[in-house]
């Protein structure tokens, strides 16, 4: 492999990157052009047949739609309805009984209930509904969705049920519950200071002085028990009990500590709520998280004759290719979509009303759904063709022995290009397995080790990819014009509030953050190699 194959496969994220950031493109338009420079790039340099390689971005297009778009779609609406019946101001009046200070509520939406919908959902669910719960809370908008993708960075390896990390095993052959718990150690220091990071977004640095203690708490909350459960039982529950842990320690240190600063105070209605009101205000994502967890693998008698409810069609014409299959019920778009109308019809919203509000996500959604779709052929593009592969070997030869502190970036790398933590792992599983071996013949926890380093950081690349960013904007917008209109904004500030949320913005300002996680990551993964595998 010479160094023009090498330019050659980067070329895509290299456009990427100075189509958002240096042109200021749309990210529709610039993740378009991304897909068509892989294409040619595929078919051209690489020598691909063009009929497998349209074959493979058409199974892109396939996998975009179900089930991530499926999923996108389902939880945005979910938000719509709930904003729709008047259900969400009976939420924000709970959410701000648990506290009036904006630190709190951002640990609150961001950290402890990302976290769980990360867990339970996964899929971009993480960023878009409490990043749009946020705004309607009166939180700035461009801060929501930073505060979001950088909560979301952690989670994202234990997401739905773990399927990221147990896939990984599967694929690599690792042990699972070993494989889970190097990830949650070497993700233990991000645990603990991502908190700080989220209120530092919302409300400044020196915000923290009235808040130390219970976003350490926070922090602790999920990665004590996050590796306490990867250590008893395996990957699959690690995250969704931890978020629950999280909220409820928030919950607990809001009313031992009372932070309550009138420079972070949340303007919004302060009233009792009572038991009933606020069943039926929070009914759609009670039954998210019920139809979630019911429907998953914990629960294998309703799981497997609804995953047999499936379709696989052979769509990717290339060598070793495996048909695409499609899951029709026992998906998670599917179980949101179901409780957003159940959910609506408990609070009295009628069929109508709630295909009229499905018809506005879907308008509201159009570009977000290009974007998506653009990023995710680009993915299967660059995997196709041998792109992805080049770039990943190439690492590895230039780094040598030095390479565990690389392997995080390559699980970054992998989240930035697909903007998931499984499919990141798919693609890059193998590779650090295969570099374990090349290091230390034979030792089976030095494969495990790496593969950890990378899949704990695909949710540090997820963080800054265009896919997650575009879900950001997506569902962050029409919340956006609904406190507009609200607030009665004037015409000059709300014009400022939309261009805050454009791609080129929020992936100027998550950067550093990117970056600083890639080494800490590398750091741990190089230096925690010689304690816990000696």
């Amino acid at each position: 492999m010479n160094a023009l194959d090498v330019f050659l496969s980067v070329l895509p994220i290299l456009w990427l990157l100075i189509g958002l950031t240096v042109l200021k493109m749309p990210a529709w338009k610039a993740c378009s052009i991304a897909a068509i420079i892989s294409f040619i790039v595929a078919v051209g340099p690489f020598g691909k047949v063009v009929i497998v390689m349209l074959s493979g971005a058409l199974e892109g297009v396939a996998l975009a739609i179900w089930p991530i778009l499926l999923v996108i779609t389902a939880a945005i609406f979910t938000y719509n309805l709930v904003v729709h019946t008047k259900a969400m101001e009976t939420i924000k009046t709970m959410l701000t009984s648990v506290s009036p200070d904006k630190r709190i509520l951002a640990l609150l939406l961001a950290w402890g209930f990302g976290a769980f919908m990360e867990g339970m959902a996964g899929f971009g669910t993480a960023v878009a509904i409490p990043a749009a719960m946020m705004v309607a809370l009166g939180f700035d908008p461009l801060k929501s969705i930073l505060a979001c993708l950088v909560a979301n960075s952690v989670p994202t390896t234990f997401g739905s049920i773990g399927i990221p990390t147990t896939t990984l095993a599967s694929l690599t052959g690792l042990e699972p519950t070993q494989l889970g718990t190097f990830i949650s150690t070497q993700l233990f220091v991000l645990n603990v200071i991502s908190p700080f990071f989220v209120v530092g977004i919302i409300c400044g640095a020196k915000s923290l002085k009235g808040v130390f203690f219970p976003t350490l708490i926070a922090g602790l909350a999920l990665a004590v028990p996050e590796l306490v459960i990867n250590l008893a039982v395996g990957p699959e529950l690690s995250v969704m009990i931890s978020s629950i842990i999280v909220m409820g320690a928030i919950i607990v240190c809001a009313k031992i500590f009372k932070p309550n600063d009138p420079d972070y105070r949340v303007d919004a209605e302060v009233r009792p709520v009572s038991t009933s009101e606020g069943i039926t205000a929070a009914m759609p994502f009670i039954l998210i998280f019920i139809l979630l967890l019911v429907t998953s693998k914990l629960f294998p008698f309703i799981n497997g004759p609804l995953s047999s409810i499936k379709t696989a069609v052979h769509i990717y014409l290339g060598a070793h290719a495996k048909p695409y299959t499609f899951v029709w019920i026992a998906t998670p778009g599917i179980m949101i979509f179901i409780s957003a109308f159940l959910g609506g019809a408990y609070q009295k919203a009628k069929g109508g009303e709630m295909l009229s509000v499905l018809g506005t996500t879907f308008k509201n959604l159009k570009f977000t759904y290009v974007t998506i779709i653009a990023v995710v052929v680009t993915a299967k593009l660059m995997t196709y063709s041998g792109m992805t592969a080049n770039l990943a070997s190439a690492l590895v030869g230039v780094t040598g022995t030095a390479y565990p502190a690389f392997a995080p970036f390559v699980g970054a790398i992998g989240g930035f290009i697909t903007g998931s933590g499984t499919n990141s792992n798919v693609l890059f599983g193998p590779l650090q397995t295969a570099a374990a071996a090349k290091l230390m013949p034979g030792n089976a926890g030095l494969a495990s080790w790496l593969a950890a380093g990378s899949s704990g950081a695909a949710g540090t690349g997820k963080m800054f990819s265009p896919q997650s960013i575009a879900i950001g904007i997506g569902a962050v917008a029409p919340a956006l014009e609904i406190f507009i209109k609200d607030k009665n904004i004037e015409s000059g500030k709300a014009e400022q509030l939309r261009q805050s949320i454009k791609a080129n913005v929020i992936m100027q300002n998550v950067a550093k953050y990117f970056v600083l996680y890639v080494i800490i990551s590398g750091v741990i993964c190089i230096f925690g190699m010689n304690i816990f595998l000696h």
